[in-house]
């Protein structure tokens, strides 16, 4: 008796300091974690849920214009069983055919999923594309008063042909001239109809065309003499015309490009937001840093950094379309720019878990950083 009783007594001490251990590493793994963070100067972000589900209520119902490059993309999706007598080059047999908004259209679908009201402003080619596009506009309840139909340029379209699961080859239809007066004029007589109903404004620039240097100049002096919020995704045409704008969204690409410099350290990053945010006049600016999160730069304030949330990355494109409407509703719906940014990086993480060019779903992006921040 006396033997169980040391076994018992034995085994139950085993038991707490096994507990003891699990616990004391776990704090010790977390501090390190938060250390690490702190010392490559990210940050961690807690959102209470009464702030949560404020931010998730004021989206509803937000105007925002979207302004640029309107796309469409194209699948044929299908199986290779044979090579074509004609030439040596795999025969597919298209299973499945259909098409998704692109460019700033994906934008004005991302604005909608999250429970606002999106007026795209843009324009379209005189042709079965433009057709499509047209009636995805009707499909999702799109305003569609600011596409304009220029017959003399094709709607900018990229198909894609896939073989199970083999991307083949894409196919590009478009035209990356700068648009003619009289189409400029239209569009932007359309905005300033508008701008005054509006809650904030987006340019979505993918050098397609849409968005010149003076259109660009035009479109913010009007943003800013209505003291309407205006956000920017760039391209590298341009890239410096985006003066005085709210928020600048460039990635590290597009800021190495103008750069003439390769952006690997943390120094790197500090130095290319610094000097973005300085030359550009911007309020703030965000430099997204793909697998690396995002760095956040505010005039007279010290840097921020954000890890990037993807959890399973399945597919990256069209992150960048989401990552703006997000943050840029988030600001009009009250956040400041670390909860605006905090919402913009989940949503941007939750796209890139799904195949192919999707926009995010409000229900999906709330109930998720509920979760992560209980």
């Amino acid at each position: 008796m006396q033997v169980n009783l040391i076994n018992i007594s034995f085994s139950i001490n085993v038991n707490i300091l096994g507990n003891a251990i699990h616990t004391l590493t776990t704090f010790i793994l977390s501090l390190f974690l938060v250390l690490c963070l702190f010392k490559t100067g990210y940050m961690m972000l807690k959102l209470s849920g009464k702030r949560i589900n404020e931010l998730k209520h004021n989206f509803d119902g937000k105007k925002i214009g979207v302004i640029g490059d309107m796309m469409l993309d194209g699948y044929f999706w299908g199986d290779v069983k044979r090579v074509s007598p004609e030439a040596p080059v795999p025969v597919l047999e298209v299973e499945e055919e259909f098409f998704r908004f692109g460019g700033a259209a994906n934008v004005a679908l991302n604005i909608s999923t999250l429970g606002s009201i999106p007026f795209p402003i843009g324009v379209i080619g005189y042709d079965n594309s433009g057709s499509v596009f047209k009636a995805l506009l009707k499909e999702f309840n799109i305003n569609n008063n600011g596409i304009i139909t220029d017959d003399s340029r094709p709607t900018t379209t990229k198909t894609r042909v896939i073989a199970g699961s083999q991307h083949v080859v894409r196919i590009d239809k478009e035209c990356k001239d700068y648009l003619n007066e009289n189409i400029q004029n239209q569009l932007l007589g359309y905005f300033e109809s508008i701008v005054a109903t509006l809650d904030a404004i987006i340019l979505q620039d993918y050098n397609k065309g849409v968005l010149s240097e003076e259109l660009i100049k035009k479109i913010i002096d009007i943003a800013n003499e209505k003291n309407v919020l205006i956000t920017v995704d760039p391209k590298f045409d341009n890239f410096f015309a985006y003066k005085n704008v709210t928020v600048f969204k460039p990635n590290r690409k597009e800021a190495e490009e103008k750069f003439g410099i390769k952006i690997i350290s943390s120094k790197d990053v500090s130095y290319a937001g610094s000097k973005l945010l300085e030359k550009l006049e911007a309020k703030y600016l965000l430099l997204t840093l793909g697998e690396e999160g995002i760095a956040v730069f505010e005039k007279g304030k010290k840097e921020k950094r954000m890890p990037t949330k993807a959890r399973n990355v399945a597919d990256v494109s069209g992150a960048g379309d989401t990552v703006i409407s997000t943050l840029t509703l988030s600001l009009a719906a009250g956040a400041n720019i670390l909860e605006a940014s905090y919402l913009a990086n989940y949503a941007g993480g939750l796209v890139c878990e799904e195949v192919g060019i999707v926009p995010i779903d409000k229900e999906k992006l709330f109930s998720t950083i509920s979760k992560e921040n209980k």
